[in-house]
């Protein structure tokens, strides 16, 4: 054999080990009764959770805990998820700058006790584009007719 189809079998090797390895690594959507089991079982693996944040009547988050002056690092709240399971999810973190306008939330971590310990947060905002309009502000309004 020449020594570059060795050299291309080790790259082939090589390629196919970090695919695996990374793989293994990659978390999955799951509702909070499912995390919950994984967290029983041992499972330490990070997971995705879709859901809502809880609301009143009147679209006031309810269950929130954010209090900078105190702890800026520190936000609680109880999310809804799919099969509606409200939980209390911890965030060691900021409360994210669009949080209270979102229409649905992914959180991501893991089941730890009575609570989900949340690494990450992803929002899902109010789109601007509603019934095919574009929102504009009246700046831009008047921008566009120059």
């Amino acid at each position: 054999m020449k020594i570059t189809h060795i050299i291309g079998i080790i790259v082939i090797a090589l390629a196919i080990g970090i695919i695996v390895s990374t793989a293994g690594d990659a978390s999955v959507y799951l509702n909070f009764t499912q995390a919950n089991e994984l967290a029983k079982d041992g499972d330490a693996k990070q997971v995705h959770v879709v859901g809502k944040v809880q609301k009143d009547a009147q679209g006031r988050i309810t269950d929130m805990l954010y209090n900078p002056a105190i702890d800026p690092n520190h936000f609680e709240f109880t999310l809804v998820d799919n099969a509606n399971r409200a939980e209390k999810v911890v965030y060691s973190s900021p409360k994210p700058q669009d949080f209270d306008r979102s229409e649905q939330i992914v959180v991501i971590g893991a089941m730890q006790g009575d609570h989900f310990q949340c690494q990450k947060i992803l929002l899902k905002c109010p789109s601007k584009y509603q019934d095919g309009k574009l929102e504009t502000t009246e700046h831009e309004a008047k921008t566009a007719q120059l």
